[in-house]
């Protein structure tokens, strides 16, 4: 399951009534057989180590014929005896006399030695021993003590000899039992479904009020329970109320938030499941889950079902050869399909599933009549991330001076568990520095830390190899700050963090639409690293592998894909249906000798570019790597003062206003406007 804390407004509970009491959530209960099992194993484990007649201390034992076990009374050996009426009798042992009998050195007064003998009779044997203590007190010796008992316990005989019988008749037929009916919940109720059920009447839950940005997501998702609340309003016409909905997007976006807005807001039952709670060890579980979790949902309907993170059980069919047809995975999918448009009806009961890899997803499950609609939930925009910051904000004690225009504008690309992520990441930084309060500083760092990693403070670097770096930087610096359609500047370092000894920031413009001119610039810019060491250290490093890898993906894409160059123009080869074999090529081998002759091609002409830039800025260069190697960081002030303005305006600026511009439309709209009555006559 994906981490959507984003878009959601302090002081609500995530879990939004997964704690409510659900039957379904319950343990399953145990069946008499199974109680009887426990119980038998219980008993014959504690009988093992049970006896009666056992007192405290170690006992020793040893059986005698009954000659041999008078001589030993009558040697004066024992100290006393007990009778059983089944005619048997145990005598012990004094332990001046308990080396004599057993022939060991072990004595004390925890250690018992008893002798054991069949007697001809107990009157007998009685008389015997009276004769005894007659003879012994004549001597003036300590009488035996005689006592009478009934013979051992019957349970025990009975634990011993015939319950690990029962014990394993029992255990046989119970699992014959359990395993018999896996299907319908058996053995420990693993076919049942472990749906959580929420309560709408939950009062920390979380409604659509809660979900920041996300219009047209919420739009579309709100439809649905309008669907469930009032479906007389769409049936009248002879519609039908979709049978699912299925939400698309990247991690952290909002998908598993808007189902649970949903739930918040519907009047209906709603089941939450995961894709992968479909999945067991055991045969033929996940599709008895899948027909328990219907079955529920159907006894409750109208109600909804939410399956998280469907790709788990959703993966195309017959990709896997070495599982054949006895996937389970593929079981668990066959009867998702059948349970979703198959011979029974499921009026009233609307699927709504989460996955960031539609592209595995098995076709027939994305097929009209399942899930009908497919609700994209994409990375945030300027307006909506200032919504998110705006909601995550709250908690946090920030500065007065804080802007959160600027921070939108530092953040594209990100999510909203993201922008959740730098909030929290910079309220530590300011803890940790003794801030009262979290100012710009501190979400720059912060931004700085989830970007590019931690500082590396103890990483030693020689004078040479800071120089390089240096001048590796200040060249992409100054060529970004050049060229029209390059991601403007942010900020310059050569302090390493994570794995790089350098790192530029720059500010991504959030175009719609991508032209080759944009692609060359930022191709261009990337490359002013390396070109930057070839004109002016006349030697190559290997700091430059990152933007090479960059550079040499890009222009494949250009080449192969965008139909960008020369040689290939308007031509496409990438093939998003995901059908195509890995092993094969949509092209001829003379084609990939023309593709990798143009992307060498497109890569030396921007590299010669990137060198002609710098030889004709080399001064300002030179000025830049020496203000790194000084202070080890400069901002786009910097690069301003020392290279001047730039003379484009970034689009990130024109959104922000038009963005603005558009709200003030919106409010003056709907303030009501005094009329003056006008003069109808002719």
């Amino acid at each position: 399951m994906e981490n959507n804390q984003d878009n959601r407004t302090p002081g609500r509970n995530g879990n939004a009534g997964g704690d409510n009491k659900n039957n379904n959530n319950q343990k399953p209960q145990f069946k008499w057989m199974q109680w009887l099992f426990f119980a038998t194993l219980i008993f014959f484990v504690a009988s093992l180590f049970m006896d009666p007649n056992s007192k405290e201390g170690r006992r020793v034992q040893k059986d005698l014929s009954y000659t041999k076990f008078q001589a030993y009374i009558e040697q004066g050996m024992v100290s006393r005896i007990v009778i059983y009426d089944d005619n048997t009798a145990t005598a012990w042992i004094r332990p001046e006399n308990y080396t004599v009998v057993f022939g060991s050195a072990e004595t004390g007064e925890n250690v018992k030695g008893e002798l054991t003998a069949l007697i001809p009779s107990v009157v007998v044997f009685t008389e015997y021993l009276q004769d005894i203590n007659t003879q012994r007190k004549a001597r003036s010796e300590t009488a035996i003590d005689i006592s009478f008992k009934k013979s051992k316990d019957m349970w025990y005989i009975i634990a011993v000899n015939i319950l690990p019988w029962i014990l394993i008749f029992a255990f046989f037929i119970w699992m014959n039992r359990g395993i018999g009916n896996a299907m319908n919940g058996g053995i420990f109720g693993v076919g049942r479904a472990k749906a959580q059920l929420f309560d709408k009447d939950k009062k920390d839950k979380v409604t659509f009020q809660d979900v920041a940005g996300l219009e047209g997501a919420k739009e579309e998702v709100q439809e649905i329970v309008a669907f469930l609340k009032n479906p007389e309003k769409y049936t009248e016409l002879g519609g039908k109320i979709p049978k699912g909905a299925l939400l698309v997007g990247p991690p952290g976006t909002g998908k598993t938030l808007l189902a649970k807005a949903v739930a918040g807001e519907a009047d209906v039952p709603f089941f939450s499941m995961s894709g992968s709670d479909f999945v067991e060890m055991f045969v033929g579980v996940g599709a008895s889950r899948v027909r328990d979790l219907f079955r529920q949902a159907k006894e409750k309907a109208p109600s909804i079902i939410f399956i998280d993170e469907i790709d788990a059980v959703g993966r195309a069919r017959g990709k896997n050869v070495l599982t054949g047809g006895n996937d389970e995975r593929e079981s668990t999918l066959n009867q998702l399909l059948t349970e979703m448009d198959g011979f029974g009806t499921n009026s009233g009961v609307i699927i709504l599933a989460a996955t960031n890899r539609a592209d595995v997803l098995d076709s027939a499950l994305l097929r009209a009549g399942r899930f009908d609609r497919q609700i994209h939930v994409e990375l945030p925009d300027l307006k909506e991330r200032k919504e998110i910051f705006g909601v995550h904000l709250k908690p946090i004690k920030t500065d007065d001076t804080l802007d959160i225009n600027f921070l939108a504008k530092q953040t594209p690309g990100f999510s909203g568990a993201d922008i959740a992520n730098v909030c929290n990441e910079a309220a530590l930084i300011a803890a940790r520095n003794g801030h009262t309060c979290v100012g710009k500083q501190d979400f720059m760092d912060a931004v700085d830390r989830i970007i590019g990693g931690l500082e590396r403070k103890t990483k030693i670097m020689t004078e040479d190899e800071k120089r390089a770096v240096a001048c590796h930087e200040a060249g992409h610096a100054t060529v970004s700050w050049l060229l029209q359609w390059a991601n403007p500047l942010v900020k310059v370092t050569i302090v390493p963090r994570g794995m790089a000894l350098g790192a530029a920031w720059y500010l991504p413009e959030e175009r719609q639409l991508v032209t080759a001119e944009h692609l060359l610039d930022e191709m261009c810019a990337t490359l002013g690293g390396r070109a930057a060491e070839e004109v002016f250290l006349h030697q190559t490093g290997t700091g430059a592998l990152n933007d090479l890898e960059k550079v040499n993906k890009q222009a494949y894409a250009m080449v192969a894909y965008y139909g960008m160059s020369e040689q290939l123009k308007n031509l496409c080869y990438y093939d998003s249906t995901g059908q195509q074999n890995y092993f094969e090529k949509p092209y001829s081998e003379h084609t990939a000798q023309v593709i990798d002759d143009e992307v060498r091609k497109m890569i030396a002409s921007e590299m010669d570019r990137a060198k002609k830039i710098l030889t004709e800025h080399a001064a300002e260069h030179h000025a830049l790597a020496a203000l790194l190697v000084e202070r080890e960081v400069i901002t786009s002030e910097d690069v301003e003062r020392i290279l001047g303005p730039r003379p484009w305006k970034s689009r990130g600026d024109e959104v922000m206003e038009l963005n603005e511009t558009a709200s003030a439309q919106e409010t003056k709209t709907d303030t009501p406007e005094t009329k003056e009555p006008q003069n109808t006559e002719a």
